[in-house]
């Protein structure tokens, strides 16, 4: 880890949405639908064979085929499977349980506000270079929570293990398909086959990234990701191997990953530094090259104290936050700014990522200053009412409107409050 000083910290507020790839989604977003619609199915088989993604022009999986992938799964691997997706749903029930409809007085009636899901969860899963099923639990069983009536799942390439997570999610329509291909389908429709979705929600390559950023506004995304990120705060007190361990497994993500190392004990990090070069030295191919390259970006900080520790971790905003400190707990407490925050040296952020039960879909690039993870809320749309029983109870309100239009400069809105009126006549009928 190359060491900096406070002062050079970089933040990193990078754009998320890469330009020439973005160049490249229009592009395929434009020739999958040329006339502006609904994606033409014989074009999506085009482009989704010239890419890669199927081999022949079955571009969906049935739900049938996902089954078979669950059932032939080892025990051990269907029983971790049934494990994770049980923990993700219990979390994601709770956080829906969370929020309920509710109503309070007004003068003459009441007003309220309703919670309801979208109708249609689109859900990326990544394909690449390893199958990620546990994202799949994350988007697809965090829809279902919310109560989504359909929920589109996209993969390209997707593994046994890929399917046989859709099967236990819950799934409805599975596209084998990635890229900026899939989050056109998901956002538009295809043909009879695949619904408009509402939302889309999940990571992806830099392609999923654009694509997401051209159809947000038509649809709902939950965010647009950018490489992933840990930052770990530790003390005198914190153990070297497993902080290293830690930087590892975020390294070995991709090759612009960062890991960064906050402490207020140099031989702290002198021994988590230590570690890292050893344990790099076991890492299997092609893991080790991405997170040595990974590490090329990542650094350390040596702090006077933990209050610049978690002054810097609160400008940096990381996706994961992990405190390795004596009296962890305060200390995780005082952070403000992060995506998902890990509390001790036995949580893992790799817990996080198959499924303690809070979401590993989190907000990247400094964007935990203002956003939160996926979470049942993507999906669900607070919508409020009002009614007025009682005519002249109403009337307070009513004049204050009338005033608050006047000020604005809104005569009809002043008038349709006036209309309304048990003491003034609408200037309309003067």
């Amino acid at each position: 880890l190359a060491l900096v000083t406070p002062d050079n910290v970089t933040l990193e507020m990078k754009d998320p949405v890469d330009p020439k790839a973005l160049e490249q989604a229009k592009a395929i977003m434009a020739e999958l639908r040329p006339d502006g619609g609904k994606v033409i199915e014989k074009n999506l088989i085009d482009v989704a064979q010239r890419l890669g993604d199927i081999q022949d022009d079955k571009f969906m999986i049935t739900k049938e085929e996902c089954k078979a992938a669950f059932d032939a799964l080892s025990d051990e691997d269907r029983a971790s499977l049934v494990n994770i997706h049980r923990r993700v749903k219990l979390f994601a029930d709770a956080q829906r349980a969370a929020v309920q409809d509710t109503q309070v007085p007004i003068p003459g009636g009441m007003a309220g506000h309703t919670i309801s899901p979208c109708k249609a969860a689109g859900c990326y899963a990544p394909g690449g270079r390893y199958p990620l099923p546990s994202s799949v639990i994350m988007t697809a069983v965090t829809a279902r929570a919310a109560g989504c009536e359909t929920v589109v799942l996209a993969s390209p390439r997707p593994a046994p293990i890929t399917l046989a997570a859709a099967h236990i999610a819950g799934a409805d329509k599975i596209l084998s398909v990635g890229g900026a291909q899939a989050i056109a389908c998901m956002a538009y429709g295809v043909g009879q086959s695949v619904p408009s979705c509402d939302v889309i929600v999940g990571p992806g390559n830099q392609w999923v990234t654009a694509a997401k950023s051209i159809v947000n506004g038509h649809c709902g995304i939950d965010m647009l990701a950018g490489p992933s990120e840990v930052l770990v705060i530790c003390d005198e007190t914190a153990n070297a191997e497993i902080v290293a361990a830690d930087l590892i497994a975020q390294a070995e993500h991709d090759v612009v990953a960062r890991a960064i190392l906050l402490s207020t004990s140099k031989d702290m990090v002198d021994q988590i530094d230590n570690n890292v070069a050893s344990q790099l030295s076991t890492l299997p191919e092609p893991n080790q090259s991405t997170a040595r390259a990974a590490m090329k970006l990542s650094f350390a900080v040596i702090c006077n104290d933990i209050e610049q520790c978690i002054t810097i971790s609160d400008a940096i905003a990381p996706e994961h936050l992990e405190i390795q400190t004596n009296d962890a707990w305060k200390v995780g407490m005082a952070c403000a700014n992060y995506g998902g925050l890990f509390i001790g040296e036995h949580a893992a952020e790799v817990l996080g990522d198959y499924g303690a039960g809070p979401n590993h879909t989190l907000p990247t690039g400094g964007t935990g200053k203002y956003t939160g993870g996926l979470s049942v809320f993507n999906f669900l749309r607070i919508r409020t009412w009002m009614r007025i029983d009682d005519h002249n109870a109403s009337q307070s309100m009513v004049d204050d409107s009338i005033v608050m239009a006047r000020l604005e400069g809104l005569e009809g809105h002043a008038r349709a409050a006036e209309a309304r009126s048990t003491t003034k006549t609408p200037a309309y009928k003067q």
